[in-house]
């Protein structure tokens, strides 16, 4: 398969699996998981903007928590990797791209609405708050694609868990330095999340979810899912609700 294939190909993948052209999404995703692409995550994206269409907007989360923690509070908006994947890491430095300001846990796009979407992050004392392109995303109908991740990975959940600050959520403040695009520097203090003693299990919200809310299909090799994220932000912070750990488990001590 050449590049010009492979690339045509996903766009008709990822329509048939549900993503809606002109939409708004955000991309979690493993290569790895769709075989050999011809050229890669640039072959991806393209696939991706293609079956957006121009009026549609591709979201990426950029987290660098990693990297970035209380022990190293320094995030450079246009120099700071990402800690989630190849895909992720290549369209941040693709040209075109922008790059929310978050410390730990900013999103990249580019598109007819990226900077509406990314543009008021740094507004926010928290990961996922109002502000954020995962709260801004549920509010303007977009949509979630898990791109042969399985469901585990979904980082707008942290928005939902915000709604309801379960106990094992928060941990404190920290004073990071913000180097922004034009070299100004900034102190944004922001509650980090904790999650001592537990393992994160969003893959759960198969339990409640249906279709169309969810939808599976596959993307060359990769299984996708396809979520709604309004639907998945109100079921999701129904089950919160009736039971604060609905999405994590204990973990224990190491013997």
């Amino acid at each position: 398969m050449e590049e010009k294939e492979a690339r045509e190909q996903v766009a008709v993948d990822l329509l048939a699996a549900g993503v809606r052209r002109g939409g708004a999404v955000l991309v979690h995703s493993s290569l790895k998981s769709m075989g050999h692409v011809p050229g890669g995550p640039e072959t991806v994206i393209r696939g991706l903007l293609g079956a957006l269409g121009p009026e549609g907007t591709l979201l990426m989360p950029a987290l660098s928590y990693v990297t970035v923690k209380a022990e190293q509070p320094v995030f450079d908006v246009l120099k700071t990797p990402s800690c989630v994947g190849a895909i992720p890491e290549y369209f941040r430095t693709r040209p075109g791209t922008i790059r929310s300001v978050h410390p730990t846990h900013s999103v990249c796009g580019v598109g007819a609405r990226a900077a509406h979407f990314l543009g008021d992050h740094q507004r926010d004392n928290t990961p996922a708050g109002e502000n954020s392109p995962y709260r801004r995303l549920r509010d303007e109908c977009g949509q979630i694609l898990m791109l042969g991740c399985g469901l585990w990975p979904n980082t707008s959940m942290h928005g939902v868990e915000e709604l309801v600050e379960p106990p094992y959520l928060f941990a404190g403040e920290v004073t990071y330095e913000i180097i922004l695009l034009d070299g100004r520097r900034m102190d944004y203090t922001c509650r980090r999340h904790d999650f001592a003693g537990y393992r994160q299990r969003y893959d759960r919200v198969a339990g409640i979810l249906s279709a169309p809310a969810l939808q599976v299909g596959m993307v060359l090799e990769a299984t996708v899912h396809v979520l709604d994220c309004a639907t998945l932000w109100e079921q999701a912070e129904a089950a919160l609700r009736a039971e604060p750990l609905y999405f994590v488990e204990a973990v224990g001590p190491t013997p």
